[in-house]
């Protein structure tokens, strides 16, 4: 069974320098997609069901889908509730067999976010499984802008919160449909001088990808939020399947034309945060 915790990926993450892919999951397709890539590269990956997803599937469902291809992996596969805002939202992703809870308490006030936030990382540790908090605020392309971290309100965070990994704001965006101007390395090393905390940067399909994989080698960012891309990648597939044969309406034999462009497009995310290759 090669079902992990969060904590169980990041950690020899870190130690050897790269970084896990939190791939954004739809659906049934995406995910199979996911792994199947994963696997080609043999890499651990991360499934993530973010609010939309559970806006179109029950949790209980969405665990039974991941833990049911996380379990027939050959590598590891962490089934992962992706911005949680409510205990009881959390309680049941554990419930449903979740592995790892990321807790959104970016929007509030800093105490309450770390005292929140320790709540739902307790009763995560209690369940076997990981947490995940957020400070700083990263915001959305279009919409609610960007509130940076501040790295002393991050050492406090990392000490008082007991979380497993900690995302950051430096530069990062969600929903950004191309590369952005980067991430801002100089607050990212500062936030490293003050925790030894795996980071996590959310919205990474806005980071170029060289910087992705410089980051990956060389920082304590240990594991990258991609949707975007990979989103456009499966709507691209699945809009020359419906248009090359308008007679056609079976969705099954149209979405299985969607499964090799998000495998071929999910690989390439996962080959920029493999380790540097031992030279002779």
């Amino acid at each position: 069974m090669s079902i992990a915790t969060l904590a169980d990926v990041l950690k020899p993450a870190m130690a050897e320098g790269y970084a896990v892919a939190g791939l954004v999951c739809l659906g049934w397709e995406d995910m199979r997609a996911y792994v199947e890539a994963a696997e080609q590269e043999q890499v651990p990956v991360i499934l993530q069901a973010g609010p939309s997803c559970r806006e179109h599937t029950p949790l209980p469902v969405l665990g039974k889908m991941m833990r049911h291809l996380a379990e027939a992996a050959s590598v590891p596969v962490v089934v992962h509730l992706d911005h949680g805002y409510q205990l009881e939202e959390c309680q049941q992703a554990l419930d449903s067999g979740f592995t790892s809870i990321m807790y959104d308490g970016s929007r509030k006030a800093l105490a309450q976010n770390i005292e929140e936030t320790a709540r739902i990382a307790e009763m995560a540790h209690r369940g076997s499984a990981s947490c995940e908090g957020e400070i700083g605020f990263v915001g959305y392309d279009g919409g609610e802008q960007s509130a940076g971290t501040d790295p002393s309100e991050a050492a406090e965070f990392a000490k008082a919160s007991g979380v497993d990994a900690m995302a950051i704001s430096v530069g990062n965006t969600h929903l950004q449909q191309g590369a952005g101007k980067g991430l801002d390395e100089a607050r990212i090393r500062s936030i490293e001088s003050v925790t030894n905390l795996p980071l996590v940067i959310h919205g990474g399909s806005g980071v170029p990808a060289a910087q992705r994989k410089f980051l990956a080698r060389g920082s304590r960012i240990c594991k990258f939020n991609i949707g975007t891309e990979l989103r456009m990648a499966f709507g691209a597939a699945l809009r020359e399947a419906v248009t090359r044969d308008p007679s056609r309406f079976d969705r099954v034999s149209i979405l299985k034309e969607t499964h090799d462009p998000v495998v071929a497009a999910a690989r390439q995310v996962l080959q920029n945060f493999k380790p540097a290759q031992i030279t002779a």
